[in-house]
């Protein structure tokens, strides 16, 4: 059988989806509470970035993958004026059933009864030229087969639409160090501490090293599909921003 990786593990690619699945059941219940530590709050930041990019308008189809607690979700449902333009629709997808519920509700406590659909990027459930924008935020290096995923989203957007893909990077020079010790040391703690699991975060560390860089992940992008691919490094380069578009 194929092998993949899992952080720094090697393993059988049919295992790799149960056990990211363990991670994200594990820390669904404190996923956003961790996430504003780990980043300091620059993930919302790095968020309302990737919402000014995708330019959505009234009426238009967006589809957020592995989209978690839902909320790019939340705020594409106000960008294209879902329940008042009736030919707006916003999809909160995710291959986790605990992340997605949790999703589910934040998004019914915020007065959105967005359609919520549990599926795998690899196999997206939807016609070829669906979509306007879709969207994954820091969930692209956790799939098995990036390279099919990439293809699955270019197939479903409709010409002139475009795909973000938002994902940890490699930062510049100077930084790593400092990124080093922090992954490595204060993010397992943060992760005993807060969500009484360090072995996922430890995970979440290595998975991002074994993620492709900013450069190679253009070049996948095009490969997949898209005529096009803009890059944007974001804090030195630990957060990159992906938009490729087919015409």
């Amino acid at each position: 059988m194929s092998k993949t990786h899992f952080g720094y593990q090697n393993i059988e690619e049919a295992e790799k989806a149960r056990k990211v699945a363990d991670v994200f059941h594990s820390v669904a219940s404190k996923y956003d509470v961790m996430n504003d530590l780990m980043s300091f709050g620059l993930h919302r930041l790095w968020k309302k970035i990737t919402i000014a990019k995708a330019h959505v308008q009234s009426g238009q189809k967006v589809l957020d993958i592995a989209g978690g607690t839902g909320d790019l979700a939340t705020a594409f449902a106000r960008e294209v004026q879902w329940g008042i333009n009736p030919e707006a629709e916003v999809w909160l997808s995710d291959i986790n059933a605990s992340m997605l519920g949790v999703g589910r509700d934040r998004l019914l406590d915020s007065g959105f009864a967005l359609p919520c659909i549990q599926l795998d990027a690899e196999k997206i459930p939807f016609s070829s030229r669906y979509f306007d924008v879709v969207t994954v935020a820091f969930g692209l290096r956790n799939m098995t087969h990036k390279d099919v995923a990439l293809r699955e989203m270019c197939r479903v957007i409709k010409p002139g639409g475009k795909v973000l893909v938002l994902e940890f990077s490699k930062p510049d020079a100077f930084l790593q160090p400092i990124y080093d010790i922090y992954s490595f040391k204060v993010l397992p703690w943060l992760g005993d501490k807060i969500a009484k699991d360090s072995e996922s975060y430890q995970y979440l560390a290595e998975s991002i090293r074994m993620h492709p860089d900013a450069g190679k992940l253009k070049e996948m992008m095009l490969d997949a599909g898209f005529d096009e691919v803009e890059t944007y490094r974001l804090s030195g380069g630990i957060v990159a921003l992906h938009i490729g578009t087919k015409y």
